[in-house]
Parts: C-alpha cells; structure tokens; sequence
C-alpha cells in the first residue's frame, strides 16, 4: 500500500493536461509505469487519482458484491461512472478528460492533495472551500472517528 504526502498547487492547460509537482511524482515512482485510474469522487466535488495497484485493491472488495442485490449494482454503476485509465504523456504531464474536468469544475488553477493512497484533484477555489467549510466542524468529527481509536499488540489501530 502506498502512502502519498502533501498538497500541491498546479495548472492545468487549455487540452486539461497538468504538470505533477517533483515531490509527488518521486513518491508515486515505484508506481508511475503500472498506470492510473481517474474517477469522480462519491462524496465531493472532485476527482480520485488511484495508482493501479490501489485499484485493483478496490475492486477486489467492489467485486465482491452481489451484483444480484439492485442496491449494489446501482453502486457499481454510479461508482465507476466516468472511469478513466490515464498515464503519464511523454513530458510527464497527465491527461484529465473533458467529461472528468466538468464534473470536477476544474478550470486552470488545480490543487493536487494526497488522501493517503489516492490523490484528490480539485479546482483550486472549490478545494478552498471545502476546507475552509470543513475546518469549522474538524475537532468534533475528528473526536467522532478518531477518540476511541486504540493501538492494539501488533501495533495496528481497532
């Protein structure tokens, strides 16, 4: 598994290509020839850059669903709307598709924001936002899902 580091600022072209900053192109190196997916985000504005390991992490516990149950297969299907499998051009620029681009409402300004083994790309003025608006309410949500979080004998977290 893969831990990525950092916010980055960059710019997207008029084509939607970016330029990934050196620091977080030299954490995602043992990781840049397998490729990517880019997907829509479930819960915000944004879009999920998975390297192809993380990937196929998900989709093993996605496949193993009941594609029987609707409730299921109606996930399946809005959470993998959009999908996109991306690599790095030539000049080490990546490629965010039109269709991706308008969900995400990215303009030219993008911020680049590791979520441990993913990376988020947000416009930068909707990513401002979402942080300014989640800041107020952090300490409580961070009470919620971290305060009774306890290191266990392996030194894992229950």
């Amino acid at each position: 598994m893969i831990n990525l580091i950092g916010t980055y600022e960059c710019k997207a072209d008029v084509k939607g290509r970016l330029m990934l900053s050196s620091a977080l192109k030299k954490q995602l190196m043992p990781v840049l020839q397998d490729g990517f997916v880019l997907k829509r985000s479930v819960f915000q504005p944004c879009l999920e850059l998975y390297p192809m390991s993380e990937w196929n992490a998900m989709m093993l516990k996605v496949n193993k669903l009941n594609r029987f149950v609707k409730k299921n297969n109606d996930f399946i299907r809005l959470f993998t709307a959009g999908l996109k499998m991306i690599e790095l051009d030539a000049s080490g620029r990546l490629l965010i598709p039109s269709d991706l681009q308008k969900f995400a409402g990215i303009k030219k300004e993008i911020v680049l924001s590791s979520a441990l083994n993913i990376i988020e790309i947000w416009d930068k003025q909707k990513y401002e936002l979402a942080i300014d608006a989640a800041t107020e309410d952090f300490a409580e949500l961070a009470e919620q899902v971290m305060g009774n979080v306890t290191d266990d004998e392996d030194g894992g977290v229950s």
